[in-house]
């Protein structure tokens, strides 16, 4: 599996840098053009899923302990918990979305009958193994609850009640939009009610800008980071691979008319800004053992839930427009039905360790090297497209 992802993450990164000296200052616009702003607060909302809120402080401490992983000693803890989150992976994101955007409509790839399959597949897999993270961190941050008799059947409800706020907000792309502008919202307001409170733990701007250059470890080290540095990075890497085609074919349809290169930067280094910040307080509370309190807690789990929902919602509204599974042809009760009861069993299914999310990475990895092996050897097309 290192190999075949080892593979996959050179391909991937050379495609990209291909991408932008070939294509760089081509117009890039979707069917559905957006606000850059919007574009991007979509693509944070829809790119990124509850780790993202619930995982770090769980991780630092894991980081840290260079005995036990003597490979973390490459930098500090929190330089790798951005490199695990931000900057370079997001080169995933980008390659798919200018796929989509400018390839796709040439090519049609996808309208491919089993890759249509597989790519469908890959989203509804991919969404239920979010739903799984919510559940397997809700007991983490909310643990006066789990300490109850019954709090399986709490969180359980939890992930199934967010299930199915996602199908319904699917119903309607308006929706989608108006939940991304707003989880973005509630995620800075948590960020900056978090930062306020840590100045009475006696926390100073200096100290902030401090911790926030720890983050330049990443850069100093970041040819370490292309592949995978152990099993965990791993891990995360085909995370990233199993979300890659299903992100960039949602967000390519809000493309405003950039430039490849400005999508670039709207894809890549933007949305590692907040998550630098993000990771920086955090850290902070983690490395002088500040206090989380009830309403932080709750306050993280309500903005991850939002995430989860936003994500959830943008690709059931993706993998349905793909399989004809509309509000149109089916009615809205039996729309939100189905999703709902396919997306519960799959989550069941993730907890139970039938599925992996490395299976659904590594069939993403494979989908990539077939697309690129179909351009090549569809050679009129290619021809016409490299002549532009």
């Amino acid at each position: 599996m290192t190999i075949w992802l080892s593979t996959g993450l050179i391909f991937t990164f050379a495609a990209i840098v291909f991408t932008l000296f070939r294509y760089g200052n081509m117009r890039c616009e979707g069917v559905s053009p957006a606000h850059p702003l919007v574009f991007t607060a979509i693509l944070f909302t829809s790119g990124l899923d509850v780790g993202l809120i619930m995982f770090p402080l769980t991780e630092f401490g894991t980081y840290a302990d260079v005995t036990a992983n003597p490979e973390y000693g490459l930098t500090n803890p929190l330089a790798i918990e951005f490199g695990f989150w931000g900057f370079l992976i997001w080169g995933f994101y980008f390659l798919t979305c200018f796929y989509f955007c400018v390839l796709e409509p040439k090519f049609r790839f996808f309208e491919i009958s089993i890759v249509k399959f597989l790519n469908n597949l890959v989203i509804i897999g991919t969404c239920a193994f979010t739903a799984y993270l919510l559940f397997s961190n809700l007991p983490w941050y909310l643990s006066d609850v789990a300490d109850k008799e019954g709090a399986r059947y709490v969180f359980g409800s939890i992930v199934l009640v967010v299930i199915g706020i996602a199908a319904f907000s699917s119903t309607d792309i308006k929706y989608v939009k108006i939940l991304s502008v707003g989880s973005s919202l509630l995620f800075f307001t948590l960020m900056f009610f978090l930062w306020l409170v840590s100045f009475q733990e006696n926390n100073s701007f200096s100290d902030s800008l401090n911790t926030l250059g720890l983050v330049s470890g990443y850069f100093a080290n970041i040819e370490k980071f292309i592949l995978p540095i152990n099993d965990y990075h791993e891990f995360y890497l085909y995370w990233w691979f199993a979300w890659s085609i299903m992100i960039g074919q949602f967000t390519a349809r809000f493309v405003g008319g950039m430039k490849t290169y400005q999508v670039m930067i709207a894809m890549i280094i933007v949305p590692s800004i907040p998550i630098a910040l993000w990771f920086t307080i955090l850290y902070q509370y983690h490395q002088n053992e500040w206090p989380i309190t009830n309403i932080m807690n709750w306050s993280m789990v309500f903005v991850g839930v939002t995430f989860v929902i936003n994500s959830l919602d943008s690709l059931i509204r993706l993998y349905t427009d793909n399989l004809g599974f509309t509000v149109e042809r089916f009615g809205r009760l039996k729309y939100w039905l189905g999703n709902s009861i396919v997306l519960s069993l799959l989550t069941i299914a993730f907890q139970s360790d039938f599925i992996e999310i490395q299976w659904i990475g590594a069939l993403v990895i494979l989908i990539y090297f077939a697309c690129f092996f179909y351009i090549v050897t569809n050679k009129n097309k290619s021809r016409n497209f490299l002549s532009n």
